[in-house]
């Protein structure tokens, strides 16, 4: 069977960073979420510009990799997977307008527009199946998230709970079908049964698209905060432990851990289920909040670019969506390193 590896990541974070104070000290800001675990505030995130889009920060993204691996590499890429948290156009995903400005004529391009901050491992797993069955030799890989400058900034959302945990950026990698490091295995469900669950809601009742003044923001209720957090309690460590026994391994053998970062409670229960210590399960939230699918490749450029990552770690990276409805995980052998 053809080994495909993840071979390089790469990031970039939009504008300055933005202290916790732009909504904990906005007018008329709620309280009465701010100490639940769900909502506790990180200190700093990044906001897109007024005018800048995903396709503007895959663009920045994907510089590095250009720079280490040659223009024409990239150029030549056969694959070219992209998820966008919040599209940019109705109708239209970014994947062809990123194509456009790279230069690309990718024999696969789809937007993905499901598996939300799990969505990483959603596409490492369609580049690993399109590379060893067909003729593909290399895959470039996208996530944005420009939801916290744009949803979250709103004058009436700004003021809740949720708008403060939010930060935006973009993450890529380049796939190959190499030895270098190698990805191991992947572990995916879809979990029909929770589809619906996550909810947008205006005050009017209005449909999203329909004109009016209230302002969009995501569904959150007692209830739901309830249900999200026992799920993804749950979710996360069941596919990596299943990960963890097709491979053979215990959890407490990964080297390093990289998941998504809606909360820090997430993070600890995770890192306590799988029996990893922090220093292991690595994280960028205090810095950048949550960074929905976005998350898992900006953390790990981060990580291999300080050297938290080691030559033959066995890293997985994991994650769930939504409220539920997809979770995964994939380990790699990371033979990776910068100069």
């Amino acid at each position: 069977m053809t080994t495909v590896s993840l071979t390089d990541v790469a990031s970039y974070l939009p504008g300055k960073p933005v202290p916790a104070e732009f909504y904990t000290e906005y007018p008329g800001a709620e309280d009465k979420l701010r100490n639940h675990p769900m909502f506790k505030v990180p200190p700093s995130r990044h906001h897109v510009a007024a005018d800048e889009t995903n396709a503007d920060m895959i663009e920045r993204a994907v510089q590095p990799l250009i720079e280490r691996h040659g223009g024409a590499e990239i150029r030549a890429v056969d694959v070219l997977l992209v998820h966008s948290q919040l599209p940019d156009l109705p109708f239209v995903g970014a994947g062809t307008e990123v194509a456009r400005r790279l230069g690309l004529n990718p024999e696969w391009l789809v937007d993905v527009a499901n598996a939300g901050c799990a969505s990483f491992v959603y596409m490492v797993k369609m580049a690993r199946q399109i590379l060893t069955t067909t003729d593909a030799k290399t895959a470039l890989i996208c996530n944005a998230q420009s939801a916290a400058g744009q949803c979250f900034t709103q004058s009436e959302v700004r003021k809740l709970a949720q708008a403060a945990i939010p930060g935006d950026g973009c993450g890529v990698a380049f796939v190959t079908t190499s030895a270098q490091s190698p990805v191991l295995d992947v572990e995916t469900r879809h979990i029909g049964e929770y589809a619906g669950d996550m909810t947008v809601a205006v005050e009017d009742g209005r449909k999203y698209w329909e004109p009016g003044e209230s302002q969009l923001r995501i569904g959150f209720t007692d209830a739901s905060v309830a249900k999200v957090l026992a799920r993804g309690n749950r979710l996360v460590p069941e596919v990596v432990m299943d990960l963890c026994r097709r491979l053979g391994v215990a959890s407490t053998d990964i080297d390093v851990l990289i998941t998504n970062q809606p909360n820090r409670t997430f993070l600890r229960n995770w890192r306590e289920a799988l029996q990893l210590p922090a220093e292991r399960h690595l994280n960028t939230f205090d810095e950048y909040g949550n960074l929905f699918g976005a998350a898992i490749p900006i953390t790990l450029d981060r990580a291999i670019g300080s050297r938290q990552v080691e030559d033959g770690d066995l890293m997985v990276l994991g994650g769930f969506a939504h409220a539920g409805d997809f979770a995964g995980a994939v380990a790699v052998r990371w033979h990776g390193g910068r100069d």
